[in-house]
């Protein structure tokens, strides 16, 4: 019980800063194929035994230039990360894809997970709402991560949003999270 407070309670804080720092955002040019690439390395760096891998998939010499806060942006690809690690099974892949797209970059996160309730993919976003897997410790996470992220993606003129994956049977066989964030100009 007070681990799960001191994480709501941490959590609670963040996103009531998170309100003052948001709108004094100065965003400047930040690099996603650097941040990916550090963010993935310290994943694979500090994964347990029979975690789930980090596939990384970037565009070959292509700029990924966004203008934002990185601090801010790590932190929604991190939260990303910890929720497709906590749905994936032991040894699989969460694979992570960023490309351009016109005048802005799109960033995926796919996991081989169960995928989410249809009539959940926006509620996944409310503060406190969460959907853990079967058999996770209660108290575990707070349900802020994804409605922080949203928050954060949002402030960026960005837009963050959940589907299923679907293999070819029609099967639900993992989530994908996508968030579009505008291009530096």
């Amino acid at each position: 019980d007070v681990e799960r407070l001191d994480r709501l309670i941490t959590d609670i804080s963040d996103a009531s800063r998170l309100d003052a720092e948001l709108s004094r955002l100065e965003l400047s040019p930040t690099d996603l194929r650097a941040m990916l690439g550090a963010l993935a390395d310290m994943h694979e760096a500090t994964r347990c035994d029979g975690a789930p891998r980090l596939v990384l998939e970037l565009p070959p010499s292509r700029a990924l230039i966004v203008p934002g806060i990185e601090s801010r942006l790590s932190q929604v690809f991190l939260n990303l990360f910890a929720n497709a690690a906590s749905f994936s099974p032991a040894a699989g892949e969460i694979r992570i894809r960023a490309a351009p797209d016109g005048r802005a970059v799109v960033i995926t996160v796919e996991d081989q997970g169960p995928g989410i309730p249809e009539d959940k993919l926006t509620a996944i976003f409310d503060r406190f709402y969460s959907e853990r897997p079967a058999g996770e410790k209660f108290g575990t996470h707070s349900g802020l991560g994804l409605s922080i992220s949203k928050q954060i993606v949002e402030a960026h003129r960005g837009r963050i949003w959940a589907e299923n994956r679907i293999d070819g049977n029609g099967r639900v066989c993992g989530a994908c999270f996508m968030i579009r964030l505008p291009a530096a100009t």
